[in-house]
């Protein structure tokens, strides 16, 4: 049947114990060669302009693939994946729903993953055994995530990348593993981060600009904290397969992802955060909680189509990095 493409963070270890191979929709259009393209190529089909860009882009590269089957998150995830399942399904894909009770409720969410279970065939043995396996490899993404506050070897946006790629990890599970195996057997003896060096939280959404990291590196900043990618990497350990998935934060609304973010900003030594909200999204209504509960310097970021920031986004950014040094040298 080929892989099976998945919209946003779904239990893999389910579709994977059945011998299929998983592909996170918006990994593969964020690093594809020419990201706006898809953009484009979805609104000439007819998709608004004022409509999420990775819903957009999540349509194109899902027929680009020729994908048969997607897995899309009907609840706990973008607002607007109901309607994309609809004009996939039109274009003759075969849709499996799978939704994230907003409570967080036990009973449903182990419903959600026995349904998806019986669906793909697989074992509940299947089951348990690849979640021993993928728990291995994610070990090895967070402990990357260690390193990034710990020490000056990990930069921001490799953090953000080894994270975000335990969402599907890579499509292939075992070279995910070695390239996260070359990736630690290649860094550095840990020197502590560089006191001057600025630490940054990065919550919300992953970026659809991709010069962000980089310019904060540029300047002297370092993201120590992403928070919807350390999701990915499963950060909490347990053996129960559904207790993973209630633990795991970004589906179950702001107020659950705040006693997260709160514990990490404070962990960490976080100076100040990056809010980023995609336009058109509904969690740019988020912003007004988080800024109420959040007591750190906060700069909020959007963006409309993938690409570089452009010079307004760049000159906010500075100003924001430059706000927070002059705030050390006066406290």
């Amino acid at each position: 049947m080929g892989p099976v493409g998945i919209t946003t963070t779904v239990p893999i270890e389910i579709i994977c114990a059945a011998g299929r191979a998983v592909v996170d929709l918006n990994n593969i259009f964020i690093t594809s060669p020419n990201p706006s393209e898809l953009v484009d190529r979805a609104e000439i089909a007819g998709f608004p302009r004022t409509l999420c860009g990775w819903i957009k882009g999540i349509y194109s590269i899902a027929l680009d693939l020729g994908l048969r089957q997607v897995v899309a998150v009907t609840q706990g995830d973008c607002a607007n994946t109901c309607a994309l399942m609809e004009t996939l399904a039109d274009a003759g894909v075969e849709i499996i729903p799978f939704a994230y009770p907003y409570d967080r409720d036990r009973d449903l969410l182990a419903l959600q993953m026995e349904k998806l279970r019986q669906r793909f065939g697989a074992t509940q043995e299947a089951v348990a055994e690849t979640k021993r396996r993928f728990d291995a490899i994610r070990g090895k993404a967070r402990r990357i995530d260690d390193l990034t506050w710990q020490s000056d070897s990990v930069t921001g946006k490799q953090n953000h990348y080894y994270q975000i790629t335990c969402s599907d990890l890579r499509s292939e599970p075992a070279a995910f593993e070695a390239e996260l195996d070359a990736f630690l057997a290649s860094l550095p003896d840990g020197e502590p981060l560089h006191p001057e060096r600025l630490r940054l939280g990065y919550i919300g959404v992953p970026p659809i600009v991709t010069d962000l990291y980089d310019h904060l590196e540029s300047l002297g900043a370092r993201v120590v904290y992403n928070e919807t990618q350390r999701q990915f990497a499963m950060p909490f350990d347990t053996a129960d397969l559904v207790e993973q998935y209630r633990l795991y934060t970004y589906p179950y609304g702001i107020f659950w992802r705040l006693r997260d973010i709160k514990r990490e900003v404070a962990r960490r030594g976080v100076e100040g955060v990056i809010h980023y909200a995609q336009n058109f999204c509904f969690h740019q209504i988020e912003d007004l909680i988080i800024r109420r509960h959040l007591e750190l310097p906060m700069l909020t970021l959007e963006a409309d189509r993938p690409g570089r920031m452009d010079a307004g986004m760049r000159l906010r950014v500075e100003s924001f990095v430059e706000m927070l040094r002059h705030g050390r040298r006066t406290s």
